[in-house]
């Protein structure tokens, strides 16, 4: 028997991830100089997709998806006012795998897996629950009928396979003052076969409004496979939008906050927010002064249509909502 035909493709896929740094660095033929660069034995991981890791220019540590994914000497600089909670997530358990910060809605933290492993997450330390399903999480939102939308989030909430994602959806469908879903997720850009038949047509089932929020930071990330994933979802008459983290060596450039803009409103996806930095440990290599962020919303502004203009934003623990930099 073929085991691996009972397996989604993007599962397999998936298993080719770089997780060795000394193999990846091996394929991105770098010197041994370099390889002195890196942070050998991270406390977060390396989890790279393969399509990603073929992006990247050989030979480059400059190069923008390198800096996103790979551990560099860096992140074992301590900085002062960078925590391993910087957005107050513990603070707002409700549950062990509920996040209580906003009125009318709730995230649901549905996993701790991802396709990915940002270097600038800001929940790379994060409690997760081991412990599989998700009752007094809903029991919770049932109990509460000012919650109208549930956010799910993690970790990638499409790490969990189609039947436990089925089985979640169509329990906080029956839950009749929910009325919103919302997906943040980063997979379609490491491994867009995620968004397959079986997962469309599970969206498809569900008599909810799903918004699909995805997480890219520099035009690259955009390739044709990614964008005719993501049209998928749109042909559903599911809003994608996108949301990105302003990086130091990213695109803290205008020029590149421009082009990927414009390829997002292109393609019909909405630029949603630019965030400052969430200031977890091991990222101040990453941050980017608020007034050089200022300076780029004006050039943006400028350069773009209104549409195409994210809002600048960051998050403060115990505030209310996410709060306008301006």
């Amino acid at each position: 028997m073929n085991t691996s035909a009972q397996v989604p493709i993007w599962k397999q896929i998936l298993r080719k991830n770089f997780l060795d740094l000394d193999q990846l660095a091996c394929f991105l033929q770098l010197s041994s100089a370099q390889v002195k660069k890196l942070f050998a034995r991270p406390r977060f991981i390396l989890n790279l997709p393969l399509r990603l890791a073929e992006k990247i220019e050989k030979g480059n540590l400059q190069d923008p998806i390198f800096r996103q994914f790979v551990p560099l000497s860096e992140e074992g600089i301590s900085a002062n006012g960078f925590l391993t909670d910087p957005v107050g997530d513990i603070l707002c358990r409700s549950e062990k795998k509920l996040l209580r910060k906003y009125q009318g809605r709730v995230l649901l933290v549905t996993t701790g897996a991802c396709a990915m492993h940002c270097r600038y997450c800001f929940r790379q330390n994060f409690d997760y629950e081991v412990v599989k399903g998700f009752e007094s999480e809903l029991k919770n939102i049932a109990d509460d009928p000012s919650i109208n939308e549930v956010i799910l989030s993690g970790g990638d909430p499409l790490s969990l396979d189609d039947s436990t994602l089925g089985d979640l959806l169509k329990k906080l469908a029956n839950i009749p003052h929910v009325r919103k879903i919302r997906f943040h997720t980063r997979f379609p850009v490491g491994i867009p076969e995620r968004i397959n038949e079986s997962f469309l047509n599970l969206l498809k089932s569900i008599r909810l409004q799903f918004w699909f929020i995805v997480h890219v930071n520099h035009p690259r990330e955009l390739d044709e496979s990614v964008l005719l994933a993501l049209k998928s979802v749109q042909m559903l008459g599911i809003p994608v939008l996108n949301q990105s983290v302003l990086l130091k060596g990213v695109n803290d450039h205008p020029d590149v906050l421009i082009e990927l803009s414009s390829r997002l409103v292109d393609h019909g996806i909405i630029p949603y927010y630019l965030h400052q930095l969430d200031r977890v440990s091991g990222s101040a290599h990453f941050e980017v002064s608020k007034q050089k962020g200022k300076r780029l919303m004006k050039i943006l502004t400028e350069k773009l249509p209104g549409y195409a203009v994210p809002k600048y934003v960051c998050e403060i623990s115990g505030m209310p909502s996410k709060t306008a930099i301006v």
